[in-house]
């Protein structure tokens, strides 16, 4: 009770100074506005007691009425500035109340000082992630606005391009700016002498930029061949990388440049990138540079490097990175022990900063070993990575278990750490687990990296099969998304190969002929290609051969005779070649050849084919069906003979390709 009435007291001044917005006389409202705004400012409890007693409805009223004078729109705007700086829950009150469409409504009026106390207020609420970026994009006529008065001060500068690098989050808000001129608007503050418009136009360069090639390309013709101050828009982002720059401006223009680079306008071989972007982004990953600084450094490092053998290479061996990202791993707070609210609040920071850090420490050994043996083995060498990477298969945030992943999956293309490291650490368990209860983001990287697990020559291959992998990837082959089909039948494709019969009979039924057939015709090429080299592995060895085909055989001709019939690329119809060589060479399964004249005429066809490999692959079935050691080898050669398969391996001796001469000089020697 007492805690009420000492509430009530202080609410009282505050709504007898928002009652006064309410005054008709423009002096008197002009006299309650400034002592709003002294009572709010530096305090956010006076800001919300104001929000409370009503104060944005009165003050978006004045706002909405351009017929105020513009000292009045000043005030109120800067009270709504103030408003907005206090909590979460202020920011949510003006949204609800509609501010920021009639902030942005404001930024037409003639009075400089209005538009930018408006502009400073949406500064503000832009800056929170509560504020959706959709305001500057829904009604057409707010961007052409911004870039109209972009250069009128250095605020609208500073203001316009800290909101445009905030709210362009995709490709449709990137284009939309691209398409209004914001190039040709942001290139000359670039070079600007104030660091807080500066640096905020990198900012927007980058993000207009990423992964968006047509805007990277806009900015390649419309700005690397213009000059400001002496210089190109390259030569200004290459010396903004110089140490003598704050490590802010640095790192935000290896930023600009990294962006540019994966978007196609910048090879990776210049000078720019290898000189420059490069080392920036290397030493902004040492253990000097602030907690903020290096996370962001090494993401942006992982993202340059990510599908460039040659740039993974050169910062594998920069300034003992490999061994710097493995204090990312290590980092721990040095708060002390405290309940007080500042130290609980700091270990909160703390915590959150060190799950970025092992996040982006992942991100960055992912792209180093994508490629290169040698580097893959010094990342796996360095002290107890492994561990940490299969720690961060279960950590609680979802973004470091997906790094942990792509890292997993990255050093899982090594043979030799497949064989040594991920058995001694037994790896496969937590991935497994993952993969039971994972988003679609997460199971695709996760499958991918199962794929490699199961690799014949990988120890992990028996302990994953007995922990129930055929049935989770045959459900992952049922999926709409297009990538965990591909790795489902991937990896199935992966386990049958050398398989024993029991594996390969459980593939089949868990699979089902319907599910495999459908595979067969779906739209994507890769899951196509990967179910017939599934189909291939399970029609390997005599036994097996006879076996699948006995249980599936005639489905499994009809959906050969579609593929050789359809318009299909040559790889394709080269692995249906080769699955029909497999079952020539079936002691019974080769019968569901010679008994189909339509699949004989279109092996014969394909000997004569212009392209080399679809020949070859014919003529190894004919080869393997006229193999005279087996029993009624006579009468199939006598069939083939008369349907002038002998004749037409004869003409094809002088063939030039000395693959297709052996097979067919081969095929010749088995006729009698």
């Amino acid at each position: 009770m007492f805690e009420s009435m000492i509430l009530g007291e202080e609410s009282s001044p505050n709504q007898m100074c928002v009652d006064s917005l309410s005054s008709g006389d423009p002096q008197q409202l002009l006299l309650a506005l400034r002592q709003m705004k002294n009572v709010v400012i530096g305090s956010n409890r006076q800001k919300t007691n104001m929000v409370i007693c009503g104060a944005i409805p009165k003050l978006l009223q004045i706002q909405a009425d351009f017929s105020s004078s513009p000292e009045l729109l000043l005030e109120s705007a800067v009270v709504l500035g103030s408003l907005a700086k206090g909590t979460d829950d202020n920011i949510r009150s003006l949204l609800n109340a509609n501010a920021v469409p009639i902030l942005l409504k404001g930024l037409g009026h003639s009075d400089i000082k209005y538009v930018e106390a408006s502009l400073r207020c949406l500064r503000t609420l832009f800056s929170s992630d509560i504020t959706p970026a959709d305001y500057l994009y829904n009604d057409g006529s707010v961007v052409p606005l911004l870039i109209q008065i972009l250069p009128v001060s250095l605020c609208t500068q500073e203001c316009i391009t800290n909101i445009i690098a905030k709210c362009c989050k995709n490709t449709e808000q990137q284009d939309i700016l691209c398409n209004h001129g914001i190039i040709q608007a942001l290139a000359p503050l670039l070079t600007s002498n104030c660091a807080q418009v500066q640096l905020p136009t990198l900012q927007c360069f980058a993000v207009i930029c990423y992964q968006n090639e047509k805007v990277a390309y806009a900015v390649s013709l419309h700005v690397f061949s213009a000059s400001f101050d002496g210089g190109n828009i390259l030569d200004t982002l290459i010396r903004l990388c110089g140490r003598e720059q704050s490590d802010t401006m640095q790192l935000t223009a290896a930023k600009c440049l990294t962006f540019l680079c994966r978007a196609g306008a910048i090879q990776p071989k210049e000078t720019s990138i290898v000189m420059k972007a490069l080392p920036t982004l290397v030493r902004m990953c040492k253990k000097t540079k602030k907690v903020s600084e290096r996370i962001e450094g090494a993401e942006t490092l992982a993202y340059l490097i990510e599908v460039d053998t040659e740039l993974q290479r050169m910062a594998s061996i920069s300034d003992h990175l490999v061994k710097t990202l493995a204090h990312y791993l290590r980092w721990h707070s040095t708060t002390n022990n405290s309940n007080s609210v500042a130290d609980m609040r700091k270990i909160g920071e703390d915590l959150k900063y060190s799950s970025q850090l092992k996040q982006a420490a992942f991100k960055a050994y992912a792209s180093l070993g994508a490629n290169d043996e040698d580097i893959r083995k010094r990342i796996i060498e360095t002290e107890n990575l492994m561990d940490h990477v299969v720690t961060g298969l279960s950590d609680s945030s979802m973004h470091v278990r997906m790094a942990a992943v792509k890292c997993l999956h990255s050093l899982s293309r090594s043979v030799q750490q497949l064989r040594t490291s991920f058995q001694d650490h037994a790896v496969w368990k937590p991935l497994m687990k993952l993969l039971h209860n994972a988003s679609d983001d997460l199971l695709t990287v996760a499958s991918s990296t199962l794929c490699n697990l199961l690799l014949e020559f990988s120890p992990s291959k028996e302990p994953i099969l007995e922990s129930g992998a055929i049935e989770l990837l045959c459900d992952l082959t049922r999926r709409e998304n297009a990538a965990l089909r591909l790795n489902g039948i991937w990896a199935l494709m992966n386990m049958a190969f050398q398989a024993d019969e029991k594996i390969k009979s459980s593939i089949l039924s868990n699979l089902g002929t319907q599910q495999m057939f459908r595979l067969l015709s779906d739209p994507s090429v890769d899951v196509l290609m990967k179910t017939l080299g599934l189909l291939r592995n399970l029609l390997s060895t005599k036994p097996h051969i006879d076996h699948v085909m006995t249980l599936h055989g005639s489905d499994i001709m009809q959906a050969v005779v579609l593929i050789l019939e359809g318009e299909h690329a040559t790889e394709v119809k080269e692995q249906t070649l080769c699955i029909l060589a497999n079952i020539a060479d079936g002691s019974t399964a080769k019968e569901y050849i010679m008994n189909n004249d339509d699949v004989l005429k279109k092996i014969t066809n394909y000997m004569i084919h212009a392209n080399v490999k679809l020949q070859i692959a014919a003529t190894y079935c004919i080869s393997n069906l006229v193999w005279n050691e087996e029993e009624g080898a006579l009468e199939r050669q006598a069939k083939l003979r008369e349907m002038g398969v002998q004749k037409l391996l004869q003409q094809l001796l002088s063939s030039s390709d000395t693959v297709l001469f052996d097979k067919v000089k081969t095929a010749l020697q088995q006729f009698t």
